[in-house]
C-alpha cells in the first residue's frame, strides 16, 4: 500500500520513516561545513536536505515539514545554537520553502516531469526567501546584536573573497555573488542525489506499508490502537527534544 493509497494518512510506518529521515538529516545538519574558498566562511553548507527533500517526495510534504523540524530540535540538543536561534530559524524557512513546496506540486503531479516542476520551483522559492531572509532578518540582527552596528567584522570575512567588498557593495556582493549561488548549489545537490535515490525509497516504503497494511487489515480496532500509541510516542519525543534544545540554550550556556 502506497503513501497515496493510505491517503497520506500517519500509519506506523510513516512515522517510523519519518523518524529514520529525521535523524539522518538531523546528523548531516550537525555535520555542516564551510567552503572558504568559494563562499564566505560563516555560510555553512548543509546536506541534511537531501533526506528532507526524499522525505517530502516519498510520504508528503507535511513530513518533509516535520522532517526539518525535527532535524533542527536534534540540533539545537546535540550542538546548542551560537546565534540565539535565528540561524535555525533561518534554515527552518528555507528547507521548510525547498522541500514542502517541492512535496506540494509532486503530490498532485506524480511524474518525472511533475518531479521536476516540483523541484525547480521548490528551488525558486527558496532562494527567493534565502535572499529575502538574509536581508531583512540575518544581516541586520548580526550586525546589530554581534557586531554593534559596526560593518567592519562583516565586510572583513567577505574581503577575502571579494576585497572591494565596502559597507556601500556589501549587499551587492553577499546576496547576489554569495548567498544566491550558494543556495543553487544546495538545492542542485539535493536534487541530483533525490533523483538517483528517490524510486528505489519509494519502492522500499511501499513494499513495507504493503507488509504492515496487510497484516494490519484483519484487526482494524488492532491497527488504530497502534497507530495512537506511536503518534502519542512521537509527539513526546518531540516535546522532550524541544525542552532539552531550551534547557541547553537558558541553563547550560
Amino acid at each position: 500500500m502506497s503513501y497515496e493509497q493510505t491517503g497520506g494518512r500517519l500509519s506506523s510506518t510513516r512515522i517510523a520513516f519519518i523518524a529514520m529521515f529525521s535523524t539522518l538529516a538531523g546528523i548531516l545538519y550537525i555535520l555542516n561545513f564551510s567552503m572558504p574558498f568559494a563562499f564566505p566562511s560563516f555560510l555553512e553548507f548543509k546536506l541534511s536536505d537531501i533526506p528532507i527533500l526524499i522525505g517530502a517526495f516519498t510520504l508528503g510534504p507535511s513530513a518533509g515539514g516535520i522532517i526539518v523540524v525535527v532535524e533542527i530540535l536534534i540540533k539545537l540538543v546535540v550542538k546548542g545554537t551560537s546565534t540565539m536561534f535565528v540561524g535555525e530559524l533561518s534554515d527552518l524557512i528555507t528547507s521548510c520553502a525547498f522541500a514542502v513546496t517541492a512535496g506540494l506540486i509532486y503530490k498532485n503531479k506524480r511524474t518525472f516531469k511533475g518531479a521536476l516542476l516540483a523541484m525547480g520551483v521548490g528551488t525558486v522559492v527558496e532562494v527567493t526567501l534565502a535572499i529575502i531572509v538574509n536581508r531583512v532578518i540575518l544581516v541586520p540582527f548580526y550586525l546589530t546584536v554581534f557586531f554593534g552596528g559596526n560593518w567592519q567584522p562583516l565586510i572583513g570575512l567577505m574581503q577575502p573573497l571579494f576585497p572591494s567588498c565596502t559597507q556601500e557593495t556589501f549587499y551587492n556582493f553577499y546576496l547576489w555573488a554569495s548567498v544566491l549561488p550558494f543556495n543553487l548549489l544546495r538545492c542542485a545537490v539535493a536534487i541530483i542525489v533525490t533523483l538517483l535515490v528517490y524510486k528505489r525509497i519509494s519502492r522500499l516504503i511501499n513494499s513495507v506499508n504493503r507488509k504492515i497494511y496487510g497484516k494490519q487489515d484483519r484487526d482494524e480496532v488492532k491497527s488504530k490502537k497502534i497507530n495512537i500509541a506511536i503518534i502519542i510516542v512521537a509527539a513526546v519525543i518531540v516535546a522532550l527534544l524541544v525542552t532539552f534544545a531550551l534547557l541547553r540554550y537558558f541553563v547550560f550556556d
